[in-house]
């Protein structure tokens, strides 16, 4: 069988990434550029603009004037229309429509503490590429030249998965607590559990119940990406998935801030909720400085408990993996070390290879989290200018009358024109979000912390990576959701999710208020 379709799509694609680096690199989208705020992708609009257009341009002229033949070469080859196709949807939206989204919703003010909707609701270039790619495919229809390369989504899928264990290290696990270990393991492990017996009790198909529980367990969308090849879940599992976890989670963060100040929770008892009940990152994050708009403790907390979840990513997809393993051949006794060798997906495997590599700090130090680590060792560059320090020198005696317990740590940035410790880091952070100072002041702050927190030039690059990847293929994903496919599944996913997530927020909630204290 022949793959490749004589289409002259894919060097039109090719001539739109070239148009876009050549335009980019000239200067001439500058005004589009700053009037979206898009200053941090001009970088990747010209050398991915050039690689893609280049690459496009040389297979699409093969693709319409070659001469194809069966075989290894015409199979690989005529997967790159399908490829490009995803790359073009998800980048402009990446570079253009997103940060567009973000314009619109910052001009339309605030609705949460001081977050605008979009951030509220998550959307990002990744939520908004899976609908591009579900609207795409149930209206237009992914055309039939891109359809053998839309199934490459996956593979993208995998690939940032492994790249993400490059972002943690053990070292962060030494400096959680046991709290936050022993704490988010049962309810990590217990969440993951309830949904595999409730969704067996609902009759939801095994690849479902095995990527909700992960969703719902782990830390959402992350998780549900990971343990979706391992239980050969089908997009539309993935899709009932994240639809799950979105609808709980926004909902999560305007819930959770309500209840927290009605019972009066401290800010470790109320991050500490927040990172074990509520599943996406960002909603933590949100729910965190929705209840301290002026401080990051609670904040702090809350992030602790989030990477702690991250953190058994390892152990359920392993569980999932004898799981499903168990459930596809019958009730027969699995080998364990014959399911490592020969079931488990080397994908996953290449993720704990990474985290662990990532620990011995070959790509940051290993205290790093996220690949982000204090040094305040900066040349005299990055030092605020003397004038700077005079400016917020200016302001200490406002803030000694509004928030004293910052007054320290300021005047030790105006003395060094430096931040001389994490603790006094964490110290501007909090001043920065109590807004107690002047715009001027506070850009000011943002800058000191800037300079002492380095993200190392390997996981600068991994992170590109990851997000292209993730970019990617969850637009491809997109594109192989059917509403039809959607509406077979039902109601069910939300229903166990909603259950599960239910009961983890309101058990987590009565043990921490129990056992859970202002120190940790």
């Amino acid at each position: 069988m022949v793959y490749t379709h004589r289409h002259p799509a894919t060097l039109i694609m090719g001539a739109i990434f070239l148009l876009i680096g050549l335009a980019t690199g000239s200067g001439l989208l500058d005004g589009l550029i700053q009037y979206l705020h898009a200053q941090k992708y001009v970088g990747e609009m010209v050398w991915l603009g050039y690689i893609f257009g280049v690459a496009g341009i040389v297979v699409g002229a093969w693709h319409l004037w070659g001469t194809h033949e069966e075989g290894d070469l015409d199979y690989y080859l005529s997967t790159v229309a399908g490829a490009l196709f995803i790359l073009l949807v998800a980048l402009l939206i990446r570079w253009y429509v997103a940060p567009w989204v973000a314009v619109i919703s910052k001009a339309m003010g605030p609705v949460m503490g001081d977050k605008p909707i979009h951030k509220v609701l998550g959307l990002n270039y990744v939520v908004l590429g899976i609908l591009a790619g579900i609207l795409i495919t149930n209206t237009i229809g992914v055309p039939q030249w891109a359809r053998n390369g839309v199934r490459l989504s996956r593979l993208g899928l995998k690939t940032g998965v492994i790249l993400l264990g490059t972002l943690y290290s053990f070292a962060e696990l030494a400096q959680l607590g046991k709290l936050s270990v022993v704490l988010i393991g049962v309810f990590v492990l217990g969440s993951v559990g309830l949904v595999l017996l409730f969704g067996r009790l609902r009759g939801l198909p095994n690849t479902m119940t095995g990527v909700l529980s992960a969703g719902m367990g782990v830390c959402g969308v992350s998780a549900t990406v990971a343990a979706a090849p391992v239980v050969k879940a089908r997009p539309v599992d993935i899709a009932y998935t994240i639809g799950t976890i979105l609808i709980w989670g926004v909902g999560c963060m305007f819930l959770f801030p309500i209840i927290g100040h009605v019972l009066d929770m401290g800010h470790v008892q109320f991050g500490a909720w927040a990172g074990t009940g509520i599943l996406n990152s960002a909603q933590v994050a949100g729910a965190a400085l929705a209840y301290q708009p002026d401080g990051i403790e609670t904040l702090k907390v809350a992030e602790i408990f989030n990477i702690t979840r991250v953190l058994f990513l390892p152990i359920i997809v392993l569980w999932l993996a004898l799981w499903f393993v168990k459930r596809e051949e019958g009730a027969e006794k699995v080998n364990i070390g014959q399911v490592v060798i020969q079931k488990f997906p080397l994908f996953v495997l290449g993720f704990i290879l990474m985290f662990a590599l990532s620990s011995t700090g070959v790509f940051a130090p290993p205290q790093h989290y996220k690949g982000k680590y204090f040094d305040n060792n900066i040349p005299e560059s990055k030092l605020l200018k003397p004038e700077e320090a005079a400016v917020l020198k200016s302001e200490i005696d406002a803030v000694r009358a509004k928030k004293p317990e910052y007054v320290g740590a300021l005047e030790r940035l105006v003395e060094n024109r430096k931040i001389m410790s994490r603790e006094d880091d964490a110290m501007i952070r909090g001043l920065n979000n109590a807004k107690v100072m002047s715009k001027q002041a506070n850009k000011l702050l943002k800058k000191a912390h800037k300079a002492v927190r380095h993200t190392a030039k390997k996981i600068k690059k991994f992170r590109q990576w990851i997000t292209l990847l993730f970019a990617f293929g969850l637009t491809g994903l997109g594109m192989q959701i059917t509403i039809a496919a959607i509406r077979q599944a039902g109601g069910q996913p939300l229903v166990v999710g909603g259950i599960v997530g239910t009961l983890k927020a309101v058990l987590s909630l009565i043990v921490i208020i129990l056992f859970v204290h202002e120190t940790i």
